[in-house]
């Protein structure tokens, strides 16, 4: 498990993409993959990455395209828990 944890820290450090395009590849990921848990991991990452709300429909929309429409509720959830992210943080 510890390795695991080390090689998620590592991955997700800046190297040659930034950290905040790291963070959106994995929203991506997680949406495709319909991780609910991994999704609302990943939107705080990217709140704390300063992705704004028109780079997150960017991104939902690739997901969608990637996955198809079985991730559709998941893109309805994750903006849901963008906007609590955005109430919660001012």
């Amino acid at each position: 498990m510890k390795r695991f944890w080390a090689l998620d820290a590592s991955t997700y450090q800046a190297g040659a993409l930034d950290v905040k395009t790291k963070e959106m590849l994995g929203l991506i990921s997680s949406m495709v993959l319909r991780c609910d848990d991994c999704i609302r991991y990943h939107l705080g990452k990217c709140m704390e990455q300063g992705v704004t709300t028109e780079e997150l429909f960017e991104v939902f929309s690739i997901a969608n395209l990637v996955g198809g429409s079985i991730v559709i509720p998941h893109t309805r959830r994750a903006l849901e828990y963008w906007e609590e992210l955005g109430t919660l943080s001012k």
